[in-house]
């Protein structure tokens, strides 16, 4: 009986032993499961570092402006702010304008000369006064005075010409004053600074960096800032006269044109 009771507790041992897992895939299993909690531990530092630095990519030009012109000093930083304002309304004033006085002068001569051919100056007079642009303008008063000879017809044309170019010109002077008053504002503001960085030096009685950041952060961003407003508004300018040139030569070309139609047609 007892040699019974040793085999079945032997044969007992050895199926829990086949059951039972090997120790060093155990070991292995272990090892891999904390490998990959050390790779998760480190890969979510890792989205929270990009994800901060996405976050401050997308607010930091707002927020570095925001930031900078509050360090300059909103008395100097606001004068050159409504120089860059009113500079770009004037700008866009001009721009919007000049566009919509552009004109196909070579459509509008052949319309002219086409009503000049059976003597219709009334409807080329028509023509002209439909037609947006200074050189239409230009064309309505030379077809006004056809009657009273091509001397005055050219007078007339010659005299509106001036007009017309003054109106091209117009605002062109305030933008000007724009240009030459935000760097005006930037270096005042640098002056100011430093008188007031040599102020906290003899005050404190020592030469140091933070004895002095305060008075030239100030001068260096109100210059900084001037600086850049006169370069975008001067950017715009060089624009604006180029479209007003390009204007010009378009009037003076459609005028000779014009009176060479009125000498050929005209009876």
């Amino acid at each position: 009986m007892s040699m019974f009771a040793m085999l079945t507790f032997a044969n007992f041992n050895g199926v829990m032993a086949q059951d039972a897992p090997a120790p060093e895939a155990t070991e292995q299993v272990a090892a891999d499961e904390n490998a990959t909690e050390a790779v998760a531990a480190e890969e979510a530092p890792v989205e929270e570092t990009v994800a901060a630095a996405d976050e401050d990519e997308t607010r930091s030009f707002h927020q570095m402006l925001k930031e900078k012109y509050i360090q300059g000093g909103a008395g100097w930083m606001t004068p050159v702010l409504l120089c860059l304002i009113f500079g770009m309304a004037l700008i866009i004033e001009r721009i919007l304008y000049l566009n919509m006085a552009t004109t196909d002068v070579k459509k509008l001569l052949e319309g002219i000369e086409e009503n000049a051919k059976s003597g219709n100056w009334a409807g080329a007079r028509e023509l002209c006064a439909n037609t947006r642009g200074p050189v239409a303008s230009i064309f309505v008063q030379g077809l006004d005075r056809i009657d009273q000879g091509l001397e005055n017809v050219e007078k007339a044309v010659t005299s509106y010409g001036g007009v017309q170019m003054a109106r091209l010109e117009n605002n062109m002077t305030w933008i000007g004053l724009f240009i030459a008053l935000a760097p005006s504002f930037g270096f005042l503001g640098t002056v100011v600074g430093m008188v007031q960085a040599f102020d906290d030096i003899e005050t404190a009685g020592d030469i140091s960096p933070t004895v002095v950041a305060g008075g030239m952060k100030v001068a260096l961003l109100t210059t900084i800032f001037g600086l850049i407003t006169a370069i975008i508004l001067q950017i715009f300018y060089n624009y604006i006269l180029t479209k007003i040139e390009s204007l010009v030569d378009q009037m003076e070309d459609g005028s000779i044109s014009f009176m060479d139609i009125l000498v050929k047609y005209h009876k």
